[in-house]
C-alpha cells in the first residue's frame, strides 16, 4: 500500500507541476512566439517555393514586436513579412509590408493605375506572387491592429532554415513626399526598402 500511495503522490506532484506550466505555454504561444505552417502560394518563392502541398514551410512568428523598439520608431518596415487578419475574410494571411504610413504607392494588377497614400496607422501589404495573391491591391491599406505577428525565421524544412529575406532594393511604384526646410510639401522622390 505504501508503494501505491507514494506512486500516487509522485504522479499528483508531477501533474501539478505540469499544469502550472500550461498558462505559461499558452501565454508564450499567444503573446511572444509561436510556430506556424505557411499555406498557399501567395508568398512564393519566399515561402513554399515547391508546388508540393505536402511540403509546407514552417516558420517562427514573433508576436512580441508591439513591445520592442525605441519610442517613436515605426513598428513595421518595408520588407517585413507579417501575418494578419484579412480585412475581407477575417482568415489569417501572410504578406509582405511594401509601403508604410505616408508612402504613396501605385497599385499593381488587377487594379493597376490607382495611386494610394497609406494613412497613419496603416501599411500596404502584398504577396510576393503577384498573380496569386489577395492583398492591399484588392482591399487597400491595412490597419496595423489587424497584424498579429512578424515572421522572422523559416525553421522547416531544414534545407531552407534561416532568416526571412527582406527583399532589399527599390520599388519604383513607391514614392514619398519630401518636406522642404519650411515644412511644406516639396518634390516627389522614389523611396526604396530599408
Amino acid at each position: 500500500m505504501s508503494n501505491a500511495r507514494a506512486f500516487g503522490r509522485a504522479v499528483f506532484r508531477q501533474s501539478v507541476i505540469a499544469l502550472t506550466w500550461v498558462p505559461v505555454v499558452i501565454f508564450v504561444e499567444n503573446n511572444i512566439f509561436s510556430v506556424a505552417s505557411i499555406e498557399g502560394i501567395s508568398m512564393k518563392p519566399t515561402f513554399n517555393p515547391e508546388s508540393n502541398r505536402l511540403r509546407r514551410d514552417w516558420v517562427l512568428e514573433n508576436k512580441w514586436f508591439w513591445w520592442t523598439g525605441p519610442e517613436g520608431e515605426p513598428l513595421f518596415h518595408r520588407g517585413d513579412v507579417v501575418t494578419l487578419r484579412s480585412p475581407m475574410t477575417t482568415r489569417m494571411a501572410t504578406k509582405r509590408v511594401v509601403a508604410v504610413a505616408g508612402d504613396i504607392i501605385s497599385t499593381r494588377p488587377p487594379r493597376a493605375g490607382r495611386v494610394v497614400t497609406v494613412p497613419e496607422g496603416h501599411v500596404w501589404v502584398e504577396g510576393d506572387e503577384q498573380f496569386h495573391s489577395s492583398d492591399s491591391n484588392d482591399y487597400g491599406p491595412v490597419a496595423i491592429n489587424l497584424i498579429e505577428s512578424k515572421i522572422s525565421t523559416i525553421i522547416w524544412p531544414l534545407s531552407r532554415f534561416g532568416e526571412v529575406s527582406k527583399e532589399g532594393g527599390r520599388d519604383p511604384r513607391i514614392s514619398k513626399r519630401q518636406m522642404n526646410t519650411e515644412g511644406n510639401a516639396g518634390d516627389w522622390a522614389e523611396y526604396g526598402y530599408h
